[in-house]
C-alpha cells in the first residue's frame, strides 16, 4: 500500500482533479503561463528582499541620528 504524504493529501483537497492529473503524469497546458507566474513571484521575492534591507537601513540610521542628536543635545547642555 503506498503511503499518503501530506503533499498529496493538500492537492486532493484543493483540487481532486489536479491531483489525479498530477498523478497520472499529464503535463499542464499552461506550461508558459506558469512559467510567467514562477517569474513573477521570483522578481516579487526579490523585491520584498530588497524592500526588508532598506527597511533595516532605516531603523539603523534613525537609531544613529538619534545617537547623534543625544551627544549634541548633551555637549550642548553639559558641555564646556
Amino acid at each position: 500500500m503506498k503511503t499518503i504524504n501530506a503533499s498529496d493529501l493538500g492537492a486532493y483537497l484543493y483540487c481532486q482533479r489536479a491531483w489525479w492529473y498530477r498523478k497520472e503524469g499529464v503535463e499542464s497546458g499552461n506550461q508558459e503561463a506558469m512559467a510567467a507566474g514562477t517569474r513573477h513571484h521570483t522578481l516579487h521575492g526579490r523585491k520584498v528582499f530588497i524592500a526588508g534591507g532598506f527597511r533595516l537601513l532605516g531603523w539603523i540610521l534613525l537609531l544613529a541620528g538619534l545617537v547623534v542628536l543625544t551627544l549634541y543635545l548633551s555637549l550642548s547642555l553639559f558641555g564646556s
